[in-house]
């Protein structure tokens, strides 16, 4: 199965028109700064794999199959419940473009290439990529007050703050340059066993890289109204394949192909960054990516067993339906674990 079978191509375009059209709007207002806009359209239109919009609409799928409802993929662009989705969708990427700009800075990764193109700071200047960066963030948010009922928009915003914060992927990048830099604080780190080193790595990326994925999946969620028990499943779920993600991007850094990724590779090696495959060995750090895309699919088989596990619903239409709930997650998983970039 290939990813265009999961995300498929009427979806992708569906994101990509919202990411333009927000873009838009903000070009049209008279109090707009031309070269900030550009700026901002620069790193949030490039080319992408569009992970996280695409965890958005397979969480929403899982979860509306899981009640017993087909999930229409041919409902109109305009249809409410497509525009909450989209929505969604945007503003998820929306906060990771930001998340990339800031990342690539001389302060921070200080990057040259990103998507198969000159970093912002590269090709703007790094005052103008610092305020793309700033700008995205709201207006994330002002993509999911867009979402109707207002309850659940509170909901979503509420996820997207607490997740990407500083309880969250700021928080993980913060330990993730406090390592690499030795700043104060976390000098001591180099000091400790392999094991406490681990714990400290897997700490990083939970939130670094895992939280933005479980943010995307809380978001489908909840705008298919999930119960408590199909967020628990979902958040077992990203973290999960947060976690292989992170290992697989850790082995492509040392052996991916820069042409297809789009980026520079062997960089954290060079900086003393903290990695999977630096600290446990490129063997070891393959089998723990598949250990984690095995939980990852028993997560997404699980889903399915939220309504069908009572028998009058199993046998009804409903309960068929459910049985294909979390059936795209788990074909992702395989997907991604043996992505090229």
């Amino acid at each position: 199965m290939g990813l265009e079978t999961i995300f498929l191509p009427e979806w992708q375009e569906r994101v990509e028109q919202m990411l333009r059209s927000s873009i838009a709007r903000v070009a049209q207002s008279p109090h707009c700064a031309r070269r900030l806009v550009d700026a901002m359209a620069y790193s949030l239109l490039a080319p992408g794999k569009r992970a996280r919009p695409m965890l958005v609409i397979l969480a929403a799928e899982a979860v509306t199959q899981a009640h017993g409802h087909p999930f229409e993929r041919s409902l109109p662009p305009e249809h409410p419940h497509s525009q909450n989705i989209l929505h969604a969708a945007a503003a998820i990427e929306m906060i990771h473009a930001y998340s990339l700009i800031h990342d690539d800075l001389p302060a921070m990764d200080n990057d040259d290439l990103r998507r198969g193109r000159a970093t912002n700071h590269k090709q703007f200047d790094t005052a103008t990529a610092i305020l793309a960066g700033d700008a995205l963030q709201p207006l994330a948010f002002s993509e999911l007050a867009e979402i109707r009922p207002s309850t659940i928009a509170f909901s979503c915003m509420a996820a997207l703050a607490h997740f990407s914060g500083a309880l969250g992927m700021v928080a993980g990048q913060m330990d993730d340059v406090g390592y690499e830099k030795q700043l104060a604080g976390y000098t001591e780190i180099g000091e400790k066993t392999n094991q406490e080193k681990w714990a400290f790595l897997k700490r990083i990326h939970q939130r670094k890289t895992g939280a933005l994925i479980r943010c995307a999946l809380r978001l489908g969620a909840t705008i298919a109204e999930a119960t408590e028990v199909e967020y628990g499943i979902l958040d077992q779920y990203g973290q999960e394949i947060g976690q292989m993600f992170q290992i697989t991007d850790d082995l492509l850094d040392l052996r991916g192909d820069v042409a297809k990724l789009g980026k520079s590779t062997g960089k954290d090696a060079s900086r003393g960054k903290l990695t999977y495959p630096g600290l446990l060995g490129v063997s070891m750090a393959e089998r723990e990516a598949e250990r984690c895309a095995v939980a990852a699919v028993q997560s997404a088989e699980s889903i399915a067993s939220v309504l069908s596990s009572n028998q009058d619903q199993s046998r009804s239409e409903s309960g068929v339906v459910a049985q294909h709930a979390g059936e795209n997650l788990r074909c992702l998983v395989r997907l991604w674990l043996e992505r090229d970039h």
